[in-house]
């Protein structure tokens, strides 16, 4: 067959993932498990967001073609800001009016390019309509976790009962934060329902999920009655980094550091790169982490365009000597994890860092800021892979919570329950591998190929 022929036989997927990193990564990572399997994916995003995620394939590979789509652009949202990445909270609402306005420039992508399938993300729903026009099916790939769809699903078609599985998931705090006085959803929060499951919706008879059985099975079988279809778990899909790139000059000063701490003796600590912690939050979990005892790795970032100092961290550092680390901005994530004396992450638990902690058999220490992170942080917890650090009734984030926890995990190890938890869970997905997509595979051989 010559390759002609070849790119004739082949499946085509275009892959549209929202502009957030987790987003992305985890799209990233299903394009270069299905090129494995022989299909081409042609993988569509901002041109700022494809120049981040491209040293993300480490081996070249014709088989992933990434397309330029591009937003409009404004003074206040100029083209190197079509990313969430770091993006101000104010500016969040202009990136989705400029992704949504994009719609007539990506139904020219697909008319071009003319895949056979879409695999679309949940905050576009445009974007499967758009695919129906051209009739090409679509189906959805959520990068969130199973249970919080599922809490949001429940409370639109059985909006007077009680969530049937789980009555722990939210703490008291986040319990009020997400409901009216009289136990209901807010306006916002059921428009904001209702368009997500529109996009559950229009998935052909299976949606995608990012998450896995052994930590979401029965949240991912109440969801498929919700929604009358099959919710194919296919992860976790994280970033496995290679040895090659522990050479790279930015992590080679960071595992000199690691290299003389002692095995599972030090956190890392991260939030993300969408959702910041306040200076009021930060000047709780600095002492936390003084107070702790154990060393620490602590990524601070901050949003673009806002100039914060550096006391907090300076000052830390100069407490805690040859314990602690602060990086600026940026860190090789994947590879801190898989460092033998990182011994817990305390995440904000968004679900792409909650991923890659199990994969790396890493006790998460859960301090959630928003959105889906305190379901997230919730479900760790009951699957006893995780802790959360409780906030106080106002919401507040409490230093000897964040300190008590990180003593228990790290220091003095009294929750060896945890870490035999997640060790187990990670050697039950390294055993897997590639096999988690074998029933998405399936299901693509079946569309027809024009």
């Amino acid at each position: 067959m010559d390759a002609h022929q070849q790119a004739e036989h082949t499946t085509t997927i275009l892959m549209l993932p929202w502009v957030g990193y987790g987003h992305l990564t985890a799209y990233l990572e299903l394009a270069k498990a299905l090129s494995r399997r022989n299909f081409h994916i042609y993988y569509c995003s901002t041109p700022v967001n494809i120049e981040s995620i491209k040293p993300k394939l480490t081996i070249p590979c014709s088989s992933i073609q990434f397309v330029e789509l591009h937003l409009p652009s404004s003074d206040d949202l100029p083209p190197n800001l079509h990313t969430t990445n770091g993006l101000p909270s104010h500016l969040m609402p202009t990136l989705h009016q400029a992704f949504s306005a994009a719609a007539p420039l990506f139904e020219e992508i697909l008319q071009t390019l003319c895949p056979h399938l879409l695999i679309y993300d949940s905050l576009q729903p445009w974007a499967p309509k758009i695919a129906s026009s051209l009739k090409i099916p679509a189906l959805n790939f959520n990068t969130s976790g199973v249970s919080v769809i599922a809490q949001a699903l429940h409370a639109i078609h059985h909006p007077d009962s009680k969530f049937p599985l789980s009555d722990f998931i939210l703490h008291n705090y986040w319990k009020s934060t997400y409901t009216t006085a009289d136990g209901g959803a807010s306006e916002k929060t059921r428009r904001a329902r209702e368009a997500f499951l529109y996009c559950l919706n229009s998935s052909g008879n299976a949606i995608l999920i990012n998450t896995f059985r052994e930590l979401e099975g029965e949240y991912i079988d109440y969801l498929s009655l919700l929604l009358n279809k099959k919710v194919i778990p296919i992860g976790p899909l994280v970033y496995e980094p290679n040895q090659d790139e522990d050479q790279d000059e930015e992590y080679r000063s960071i595992k000199n550091w690691l290299d003389k701490k002692e095995p599972c003796s030090t956190v890392f600590v991260s939030f993300g790169s969408e959702y910041f912690p306040s200076n009021e939050e930060m000047e709780e979990i600095a002492p936390g982490l003084e107070e702790s005892g154990a060393n620490f790795i602590w990524v601070v970032r901050f949003p673009k365009l806002e100039n914060r100092n550096g006391i907090i961290e300076e000052g830390l550092l100069e407490r805690a000597g040859e314990r602690g680390m602060v990086i600026k901005e940026w860190a090789p994530q994947a590879r801190i994890l898989r460092h033998g004396s990182i011994g817990g992450f305390v995440s904000h638990c968004g679900w792409n860092s909650v991923m890659e902690s199990i994969i790396c058999g890493v006790p998460v220490i859960g301090v959630p800021m928003r959105v889906d992170q305190p379901y997230n942080a919730g479900l760790v917890e009951e699957a006893g892979v995780g802790v959360e650090a409780k906030r106080d009734p106002d919401g507040k984030i409490q230093r000897h919570e964040v300190s008590k926890l990180i003593k228990q995990v790290v220091v003095e190890k009294t929750r060896d329950d945890v870490r035999k938890k997640v060790a187990q869970m990670s050697e039950i997905l390294r055993r897997k591998g590639d096999e988690k997509i074998d029933e998405m595979v399936a299901l693509i051989s079946l569309l027809p190929k024009g």
